[in-house]
């Protein structure tokens, strides 16, 4: 491992100074063994140079880690295969939908509600428990670079009164619309935080709360999308998004589809071993 201090590009365009210790904790979250993060830090260090991309650092690692173990590398990669749902919002709804129902919530994906104000308002996931009701808003980006400023909780908080006058004010609902959240695959600005606090609304971004982000809560329950399997070409999970095959755990049920798409017995058999083993493990 060098000691030469190499500026690295980030998504932002900003030049930072290259951090192992980043590196290895990104490994690490990974599930990958000290012993295989040593020996990716010693290949990778003699690669780096003053102006190299994130994105350049990230391919060598899943290289290197992808030959090493597919379960690491599936989960090295979530957050870039989140990106890789696009370009519609559709399947990143339905992959919080699923972190709902693992947290114990009912829920229904593409609901229309009626606002007091007499406008109907297109609810991306509706979730119930315990008598409560939340409406939740999924703001999905396909560019890394892309924040939530405070416009977004602004207009949603908008939405979500109007629909919750006109729902709490129905003597035939049986749950009190409670609240309403914002999730996104990305990260909300600093006034957006703040503003979400003070008046109610839950926000919910990749790493955002701490330790309950979006992240964890796909290694917590195992709900990786299928854009994480390493044994599907880039093609081949476009294909099955659009047969709204979302979660790796679909795959598990479908392997109809899969003959359908003239995926072979071997293949088939690859696909089904990455996930059922991405669906059964946590992270350390």
């Amino acid at each position: 491992m060098s000691n030469k201090i190499v500026y690295i590009k980030k998504y932002s365009g900003e030049l930072e100074e290259f951090s192992y210790k980043k590196l290895r904790t990104s490994l690490q979250k990974s599930g990958t063994d000290d012993t295989v993060i040593n020996q990716i830090i010693h290949k990778i260090s003699p690669q780096l140079y003053d102006g190299i991309t994130t994105k350049e650092i990230y391919k060598k690692a899943f290289s290197l880690l992808k030959k090493s173990s597919r379960i690491s590398a599936s989960k090295y990669s979530l957050k870039r295969a989140i990106y890789d749902l696009g370009p519609t919002g559709y399947p990143f709804e339905r992959l919080i939908s699923a972190i709902l129902k693992q947290r114990g919530y009912k829920t229904q994906v593409s609901v229309t509600l009626q606002g007091e104000s007499s406008i109907t308002h297109e609810i991306d996931v509706l979730a119930e428990k315990e008598g409560n009701t939340y409406t939740i808003e999924c703001k999905f980006h396909a560019n890394a670079k892309t924040v939530s400023s405070v416009i977004i909780p602004l207009y949603i908080n908008s939405r979500f009164l109007d629909v919750q006058e006109k729902w709490n004010n129905n003597p035939n609902k049986t749950s009190f619309l409670k609240q309403g959240w914002i999730v996104t695959n990305t990260r909300f600005t600093e006034d957006a935080i703040n503003y979400g606090k003070s008046v109610g609304l839950n926000l919910i971004s990749w790493n955002y709360p701490k330790n309950n982000g979006i992240n964890k809560n796909i290694d917590k329950y195992g709900l990786y999308p299928i854009t994480t399997l390493t044994s599907l070409t880039k093609r081949e999970k476009t294909l099955l998004l659009e047969k709204d095959i979302i979660l790796t755990q679909d795959i598990l049920t479908v392997t109809d589809e899969l003959k359908k798409l003239n995926f072979s017995s071997s293949k088939i058999k690859k696909i089904l071993s990455e996930a059922k083993q991405l669906c059964n493990t946590q992270l350390k």
